[in-house]
C-alpha cells in the first residue's frame, strides 16, 4: 500500500521543472521525459514513504489501511520536496514553498508521534495489536486476610 501514486506526484511538477530534476541534460521528447521522470518519482515516494513509516510505527500497525487522505496529502509534499532536494532548493525562490511544506508535513508527524494530533480512522484492529497489556498474580494478601494480625 503506498501513500500516494506516482500520477499524483506528476500532476503537482511543472513540465518545465521535469528537465532540471532529471539531470542536466535536456529531453526535448514528451514520451522520453515522462520514461525518465518516473523512476525517480518512484524512488522519492519510496523515501517519503519511509520517513512517514519512521513516525508513525510507534502508533499504528503499517501498513495504512486504508490511507487517510491527510497521510496521501503530506507524503504528495514530502515527495515533491524530495525531488526538488535533488538539485536544491533557492529559498528566495518560487521553491520556498515546497521546503515549507515539507517543514509542515515533518512538524504534523512530530505532533502525531506524540499523540497531540489524530489521523483518522485507520484499521482500529491492527492498530490495537500494537498496544499493551498488563497482567499480573493474584492477590495474596488483601486487608481482609490480615485482619486480626
Amino acid at each position: 500500500m503506498t501513500y500516494c501514486t506516482v500520477g499524483e506526484v506528476r500532476g503537482m511538477l511543472k513540465d518545465d521543472a521535469l528537465n532540471t530534476i532529471i539531470g542536466s541534460e535536456y529531453i526535448e521528447d514528451v514520451a522520453e521525459r515522462e520514461a525518465k521522470i518516473v523512476p525517480i518519482i518512484e524512488g522519492a515516494i519510496t523515501d517519503a514513504e519511509a520517513e512517514i513509516d519512521g513516525y508513525i510505527a510507534k502508533r499504528y500497525s503499517l501498513p495504512l489501511f486504508p490511507v487517510p487522505q491527510v497521510i496521501n496529502k503530506f507524503a504528495k509534499d514530502i515527495t515533491v520536496y524530495n525531488l526538488y532536494s535533488r538539485i536544491g532548493i533557492d529559498e528566495s525562490d518560487r521553491e520556498k514553498n515546497y521546503l515549507n511544506r515539507y517543514k509542515a508535513a515533518i512538524r504534523f508527524f512530530e505532533l502525531l508521534a506524540d499523540g497531540k494530533v489524530e489521523i483518522g480512522k485507520v484499521n482500529t484492529t491492527q492498530a490495537a495489536k500494537t498496544g499493551f497489556s498488563v497482567s499480573s498474580n493474584p492477590r495474596l494478601f488483601s486487608r481482609n486476610q490480615l485482619r486480626g494480625m
